[in-house]
């Protein structure tokens, strides 16, 4: 009998539907029977592919969102603080999450996945501060000194860019971004409808 497939996760480490939806997409792929490929890119680089923007850069939208990051993290059960800067770059976070993942495996980058995303969404811990993203990687168990390396090498600047364009050429365009099977899901909100994909099959 073959094993399914992961789900494909696309995330932002600055995305707060990303951080929620973090928190419930093992549980939901484990009730499958499925594990989960995580994939952290840069949300500015999809945007400029699709040109699209944050929502919090148009003013009419930027209220709301705003709003809503923080009632759908409630809606979950979630810790939520609005971080005092948003949105930030995260390409270093991003690195040191492939980092992780080529060095260590799935299990290590997911960790550092959950540590930085509670960091930034309940502690506001700045992650494209690299004082900041040092000390969280120490308290996450990691050896700081060679992530902080890993996020400044060339090949780790490169392997992020590599999974972004790789994104892009896959149809992401936003985060959170999900593919089971070759079918795609954008957003935190399409989580009946992975379930029941996933339950039938299709639909």
């Amino acid at each position: 009998m073959n094993t399914p497939a992961p789900i494909d996760f696309w995330f932002d480490f600055s995305s707060p539907y990303s951080y929620i939806a973090n928190a419930w997409v093992d549980a939901l792929a484990a009730r499958h029977g499925r594990g989960v490929r995580r994939h952290a890119i840069l949300l500015g680089a999809t945007f400029q592919a699709a040109e699209l923007k944050s929502p919090v850069s148009y003013p009419l939208k930027r209220e709301y969102s705003i709003a809503d990051f923080a009632r759908s993290a409630r809606f979950e059960g979630l810790p939520y603080a609005v971080p005092p800067s948003f949105p930030i770059p995260t390409q270093n976070a991003a690195r040191v999450f492939w980092w992780l993942r080529d060095t260590q495996g799935e299990d290590a980058a997911a960790r550092w996945t959950h540590a930085a995303f509670g960091a930034y969404f309940t502690r506001g811990v700045l992650l494209n501060d690299a004082a900041a993203l040092k000390a969280l990687c120490a308290e996450a168990g990691l050896d700081a000194a060679a992530a902080e390396t890993a996020w400044n090498e060339p090949a780790w600047k490169a392997r992020l860019k590599a999974e972004c364009d790789a994104a892009i050429a896959a149809g992401v365009f936003g985060a959170p971004f999900f593919q089971v099977d070759g079918e795609p899901f954008w957003g935190n909100d399409r989580k009946p409808q992975l379930e029941r994909w996933l339950a039938q099959g299709g639909f």
